[in-house]
């Protein structure tokens, strides 16, 4: 029999697997990343772990260590640390309209390579052989940069190759979910070629990473079967931008945002997001999202108009990035004040304030929890009433219960 990994052990058993692959990137083989249902992306192991590669997996896995915040002029609880944050867009508009928001990523990522900061890209892009899925890719110009723009709400494990790419020797951009550039800072404190070579690490605001069962459901209201698709787009070619799918004989199927994320997508989020203490990419250099505009009802508009990202430099580094963006015109940006977040992320502020009370149910259940210190947790969870945390002390307590995280 394996002897089993003890922080893979503690992280199944609390389900606080993120998918992420950074065991199996760092396992010399003795750890495949697999699919398991409803379509998450988890590790299996094969081979015993040898004992440095265990104490790296430790203190670097995003289920079982959350990289605290860094030093930065500017911080919030909700928001993280910041140098600058500004609202603006990708000076190219075939940029902007090609990605999801603003395409202010694919434009940082565009002056990364102009400017010689980098030689590629390592980011997810859809499978060609299943479109409604992920794999990663090097990307080596803008064009390609370009092609591979747009969320994916699907299952990755951008880190399974993480020491091969690192072997490799070139400098890399590194786009990943907050929870993968956490295991990316974490792994840099045992790997020194983690920063050697990869100079600049961005991110994103995250809502949760759905199954893959979210796609199907999406495909099915659609009236098409996921094996008849070809091709599918979870958004962008505009702001928000449709879900499209189309199968091999033409037909296309089309939902707006607010449907394929809040009825579908949204219902098939892991765990390990609904307790995550920095969805915001607080630790990347440059974190970017979607700046809404506010509806109403208080709550954002996802009627189609030309992209908008909010973009929050949080290092030197990133700052150093975003100027060069700015003066080259690869980016269109102007300051904003930092109380518009809000307006323009309340699902996030929301989930953040929230998060000590689901890890309280945790805790008072016995349930593993990552360790999770400088992400001021307790200070957001002060802004929440006393009837949210009861709500989501008691539905966190009950799903671990009834084995329904």
């Amino acid at each position: 029999m394996i002897p089993s990994s003890p922080t893979l052990e503690r992280v199944a058993k609390g389900e606080l697997c993120a998918g992420c692959g950074l065991c199996a990137g760092l396992s010399r083989g003795a750890i495949a990343m697999e699919t398991a249902e409803p379509g998450y992306s988890r590790p299996v192991q094969k081979a015993p772990l040898a004992p440095d590669i265990e104490q790296v997996v430790a203190t670097a896995c995003p289920g079982s260590v959350v990289a605290p915040w860094m030093r930065a002029p500017e911080r919030h609880p909700s928001w993280g640390p910041w140098h600058r944050t500004l609202t603006g867009y990708a000076g190219d508009s075939s940029v902007r309209h090609a990605a999801s928001s603003g395409g202010a990523i694919s434009a940082l990522l565009i002056e990364a390579m102009a400017s010689g900061l980098v030689e590629r890209v390592l980011h997810v892009v859809a499978d060609p052989d299943n479109p409604t899925r992920n794999i990663m890719h090097w990307s080596h110009s803008p064009q390609e940069i370009i092609e591979g723009a747009g969320s994916r709400y699907a299952a990755s494990s951008p880190l399974a190759f993480m020491d091969e790419a690192l072997d490799d020797g070139r400098r890399f951009a590194f786009v990943g979910k907050p929870c993968d550039v956490s295991a990316v800072r974490q792994l840099a404190l045992s790997d020194p070629r983690v920063d050697r070579q990869i100079p600049i690490k961005l991110s994103f605001f995250c809502g949760g990473l759905p199954a893959h069962a979210g796609a199907d459901r999406i495909i099915r209201a659609m009236g098409l079967e996921p094996e008849e698709v070809t091709a599918f787009r979870y958004r962008g070619n505009g702001w928000p931008g449709l879900t499209r799918a189309r199968t091999a004989d033409g037909r296309l199927g089309e939902m707006r945002y607010a449907e394929s994320w809040g009825r579908h997508l949204s219902a098939q989020v892991q765990f390990r997001c609904k307790i995550c203490p920095d969805a915001v990419g607080g630790v990347a250099d440059i974190a970017c999202a979607d700046a809404w505009y506010g509806g109403e009802s208080g709550y954002p508009s996802f009627d189609e108009q030309d992209g908008r990202s909010l973009i929050m430099s949080r290092t030197a580094v990133g700052e150093a990035l975003l100027d060069g963006a700015l003066r080259s015109g690869a980016l269109v940006a102007e300051p904003l004040d930092i109380k518009e977040v809000d307006l323009m992320q309340p699902a996030q502020a929301r989930r953040k304030r929230l998060v000590g009370s689901r890890l309280a149910a945790s805790a008072i259940l016995f349930q593993p929890r990552p360790a999770m210190k400088g992400l001021d947790v307790a200070v957001a969870s002060r802004h929440a009433t006393l009837q949210e945390k009861a709500k989501n002390f008691i539905g966190t307590a009950r799903r671990i219960v009834l084995g329904r995280r």
